[in-house]
């Protein structure tokens, strides 16, 4: 089984397990996720809008748009911030008094929001057809399989196995994200997998997959 193989067979495996072991994920929500309090979350949000945008539409490329994301992928970024297990320069502090209901009902609040509709660079057609062609088909040669496989082929991402949405966020702000799991700085992916594929793609993909991704709706 070559790299390539193996690294689909794991994502595929991790989208799988991820069906199937519904019960444990549902363990991780609220006791009643029909209890998660959109109005509430909107008030806690308050102090994310700086950074964030009101409704999470970020007014600045350093941090990510919120608006539309799975609320199950976010609610974990939060605990995983506010518990140590991913580090955020940007953010020290800002979720430390958040409990796991609180960060529910903000991940609700941005998910109900609608996602930020951006525009790639059409101007230069080899790089978003690269951008495309890594995103709908990966890198074979170098065992990098299609980003489309765990965020769909719209980009909206997979809520049940806490794959994020990533259509529509700024170029710079996925470069980032690429540049943390290829450096092994991020490494509270769901699957495990970002780190072998990040280290897979060039630094010429990554700024095509970015561009290509922030038109995808």
């Amino acid at each position: 089984m070559n790299v390539f193989t193996k690294i689909c067979v794991k994502a595929t495996l991790a989208s799988l397990a991820a069906a199937l072991s519904a019960p444990v994920i549902v363990s991780a929500q609220p006791a009643d996720p029909q209890a998660t309090d959109i109005t509430a979350g909107q008030q806690r949000a308050q102090t994310c809008a700086a950074c964030h945008g009101q409704t999470g539409i970020s007014p600045a490329s350093a941090f990510p748009h919120l608006a539309g994301q799975q609320a199950s992928y976010l609610a974990k970024q939060i605990r995983d911030i506010r518990d140590g297990e991913r580090v955020v320069v940007q953010m020290t502090g800002m979720v430390d008094d958040f409990s796991d209901q609180d960060a529910w009902n903000v991940a609700a609040y941005y998910a109900a929001q609608e996602a930020n509709l951006g525009h790639a660079n059409a101007e230069d057609e080899a790089l978003l057809a690269r951008g495309e062609e890594i995103y709908r088909a990966g890198v074979r040669s170098r065992g990098v399989p299609a980003c489309s496989a765990c965020h769909t082929p719209t980009g909206g991402g997979i809520g049940s196995a806490v794959y994020p949405a990533i259509a529509g966020q700024y170029p710079a702000y996925t470069m980032t994200a690429l540049h943390a799991f290829a450096s092994g700085e991020r490494t509270n992916d769901p699957s495990g997998s970002m780190h072998d594929i990040a280290t897979r793609l060039s630094e010429e993909d990554m700024q095509a997959v970015a561009n290509y991704l922030f038109g995808l709706h």
